[in-house]
């Protein structure tokens, strides 16, 4: 549950496929404590926690003899459940972020509208399929997901790139960075920032 104005929330999920315990803070100190069954979503939360200097925990086991599929899903959606969470009735904050984060060749650009209106738009092609054991298509899989629990607007474009893990890497960083701006106090923001008086 969230605690006032600390903006943390947590949330476990049980189900025949996964079982996932997650705690998340958006204002934090980048403290990432991840414990999955799929080390490259390690790798890429432990980056989107650190760039977002958000505080992260996340332990997850999955069905991962069958494919990574249904955890980095889920993950996805408990992340998504806990960041709408600890966000409450989003006074205050900026709402909009734009961010473009290099990665060598690699250029990745993530748009964010913390809206209340869940859509995703993911402009990305990668020239290998697999990053080691893992599947390029779970990258779609988990933002979309974050989208549709966080209820944000949730725009992702990698212009160009070579190596696909330097490409997806850019895109978790520019997460990070991207979410930051948008959940950041404004004091000069009364209210929340929307014309309607909620979000």
């Amino acid at each position: 549950m969230t605690e006032a104005r600390q903006r943390i929330s947590e949330v476990a999920r049980k189900t025949n496929e996964t079982d996932i315990k997650l705690s998340f803070g958006v204002d934090g100190t980048g403290t990432a404590n991840i414990e999955t069954d799929v080390p490259f979503l390690n790798h890429m939360l432990d980056l989107f926690t650190k760039h977002g200097q958000f505080d992260l925990t996340v332990e997850a086991r999955g069905d991962v003899d069958i494919d990574d599929h249904h955890t980095v899903e889920d993950i996805g959606i408990c992340l998504g459940q806990t960041l709408r969470e600890a966000l409450g009735d989003k006074k205050g904050i900026k709402r909009y972020a734009s961010v473009f984060v290099p990665m060598d060749e690699a250029l990745a650009q993530v748009v964010i509208d913390v809206s209340n209106r869940p859509h995703f738009e993911y402009r990305a092609e990668y020239p290998s399929e697999h990053i080691g054991s893992f599947s390029t298509e779970l990258v779609h899989e988990f933002l979309w997901k974050l989208a549709l629990e966080a209820r944000i607007t949730l725009h992702v474009i990698v212009h160009y790139g070579r190596n696909t893990h330097h490409m997806v890497e850019a895109v978790f960083k520019a997460l990070g960075r991207a979410l930051d701006e948008a959940t950041a106090i404004d004091p000069r923001v009364q209210g929340v920032p929307s014309t309607k008086g909620v979000l």
